[in-house]
């Protein structure tokens, strides 16, 4: 059996690590997996990608050209719209030279592959859902928009109120293409994802299978909680309250915002605040307690040391189609604070491993954290956090359900 997963980036960005981690757990289980991705990162000789001076420099261009046409919409929201119109990477050649058994997808935007392409590809899909923008006009957070239900146009994400709009003619290029390729098999990360997929004229044809992002529980692990804020620099003697994400606080879609203002709602001042993936702004907020801020991490060990330095690791995130840093903190022993909405639904359970708060309400959000840092269970809460993602999300187990999949295709 012969697998390929496709990814913009082996190691960039959530969807990247996500299936890199994929990648490396069906290696371990002896099956034959490549990456093919636009951008490589590491050394591994089975990621797949151009290695010429010009052709890495012109896929760093692919982006921005990708995006000219979302351009014209000069009132359009800050949120990622993807048309996927610019198609001169020949991946799908590549594809169909490589010839797999299965062509795995994951995050294929940013100029990676063209919207029609997808039809030429000869072998059977599995599309793991990182977002949405399978089943959209091409915006990738739809919040409360329910178009994909129906058709697009007339796109809040770009403002626009024409019909017949960047979002229609990107919809009705995926309404051709996925009508052609008919062996397509979507994986949504959670139900919630499955659930809106299932729902959306675009893919409700397809067969839908509902599986997490893997996690390597034998990396991520307990690390000594008075080391780890040694190393870190962390005060001993004080609760930590740990936020993090790509951008943190600029993308809106994270729930800086909403964190902020529960942050000044907190009744417990005996704390200080931990942010990875981002640095400290000219004008940082003041929450009435220290802040530190970490910056980008780019490896697993730092996260797993952070993790274990913090006492609950807050996710405020408005749309999460898994929450991957959720499953990461959990199996470091941490509980997480949570909305009650999306991905973060199949994660975190009320009271048991974390807290769900009311979406999208600061003041439950400021509940949540206090009742996690002061609750006289705290120790059964760590403990029952990891076990959930040993039980579900281990990248042995996970591993072992994409291998039914690919086998219940194959046959």
């Amino acid at each position: 059996m012969k697998i390929l997963i496709v990814n913009t980036s082996d190691t960039q960005g959530g969807a990247a690590r996500a299936a890199y981690r994929l990648h490396t757990a069906l290696l371990a289980q002896d099956v034959d997996t490549q990456m093919l991705v636009l951008n490589k990162s590491s050394d591994d000789y089975r990621v797949i990608a151009q290695q010429r001076k010009i052709t890495k420099y012109f896929n760093r261009l692919r982006p921005l050209i990708d995006s000219l046409a979302v351009r014209f919409y000069k009132e359009r929201s800050k949120a990622l719209f993807s048309p996927s119109w610019f198609g001169f990477s020949n991946i799908v050649d590549k594809i169909n030279e490589i010839n797999p058994d299965i062509v795995h997808l994951h995050w294929i935007c940013g100029g990676m592959i063209r919207v029609q392409d997808l039809a030429r590809i000869k072998a059977p899909i599995v599309w793991s859902l990182h977002d949405n923008w399978a089943f959209t006009g091409g915006c990738h957070i739809m919040w409360e928009c329910q178009k994909y239900k129906d058709e697009c146009g007339a796109c809040p994400r770009l403002r626009s109120n024409k019909e017949n709009d960047l979002s229609k003619r990107v919809f009705k290029k995926k309404q051709k293409a996925f009508g052609l390729k008919k062996d397509m098999t979507i994986v949504g990360l959670s139900r919630w994802l499955n659930d809106c997929s299932k729902s959306s004229t675009l893919l409700k044809e397809k067969k839908h299978v509902d599986l997490p992002n893997p996690i390597d529980t034998k990396t991520f692990k307990p690390f000594n909680k008075e080391k780890a804020r040694e190393l870190w620099n962390l005060p001993q003697d004080k609760k930590l309250v740990l936020f993090g994400a790509n951008s943190a606080t600029n993308d809106i879609n994270k729930g800086f915002k909403e964190l902020k203002d529960a942050l000044k709602m907190l009744k417990d001042r005996d704390i200080e605040f931990v942010i990875f993936g981002s640095s400290k702004p000219k004008s940082a907020p003041d929450f009435g307690f220290k802040t530190h801020y970490l910056g980008h991490l780019h490896d697993d060990v730092s996260l797993v040391t952070l993790y274990s330095a913090v006492d609950v690791m807050v996710v405020p995130s408005l749309q999460e189609a898994f929450g991957q840093t959720a499953s990461e903190a959990m199996a470091c022993k941490t509980p997480v604070v949570a909305f009650g909405h999306s991905g973060l639904l199949d994660i975190v359970d009320h009271k048991q491993n974390g807290y769900l708060a009311k979406p999208f309400e600061s003041e439950d959000l400021a509940c949540g954290i206090e009742w996690v840092l002061n609750t006289s269970n705290y120790d059964k809460l760590c403990t029952d956090a990891r076990e959930k993602v040993l039980r579900e999300f281990d990248s042995v187990v996970v591993a072992g359900k994409y291998i039914k999949l690919y086998k219940e295709i194959l046959r």
